[in-house]
């Protein structure tokens, strides 16, 4: 791995920790996206909104504000349009299931001790080793 991208990536796990640890002394809550992005397209509760649009809009301005800093993103898709949105809404589907997803799990999850959390996210990683595996030498 490049230095740039190790530096990217303690300077990204960082702010993520971080923004945790904001969104729960200040609102007291949890710090996961999928449950965020359900509670702000469900629409259940108006009042309490505005905190989900903002933790929102912050993940597209960090994006944003990385691409413009390092003159692009570091992604590299080899996937066509239908997979991608089959891959999303499978990623979406799983979280339902999983009652979460890594950010919740991995990174507020463990960080409070919570078994179920270490369990999902080591549920995760092996999924992802295996996926990477069957898509990088069973498949091309």
């Amino acid at each position: 791995m490049a230095e740039g991208n190790l530096i990217g990536g303690f300077i990204g796990g960082g702010l993520i920790g971080f923004a945790s640890l904001i969104l729960l002394a200040l609102n007291g809550r949890i710090a996961g996206v999928s449950g965020i992005l359900a509670g702000l397209v469900s629409g259940s509760r108006p009042g309490k909104r505005w905190w989900r649009v903002a933790f929102v809009l912050g993940l597209i301005a960090g994006a944003e504000v990385y691409a413009l800093a390092r003159g692009g993103l570091p992604v590299h898709l080899q996937a066509e349009g239908q997979w991608l949105i089959i891959a999303g809404l499978l990623v979406g589907f799983g979280s339902r299931i999983g009652s979460g997803c890594t950010s919740g799990h991995g990174v507020c999850g463990l960080a409070r001790r919570s078994p179920r959390s270490l369990s999902a996210t080591l549920t995760f990683i092996v999924i992802a080793v295996i996926t990477v595996f069957f898509s990088r030498h069973l498949l091309s």
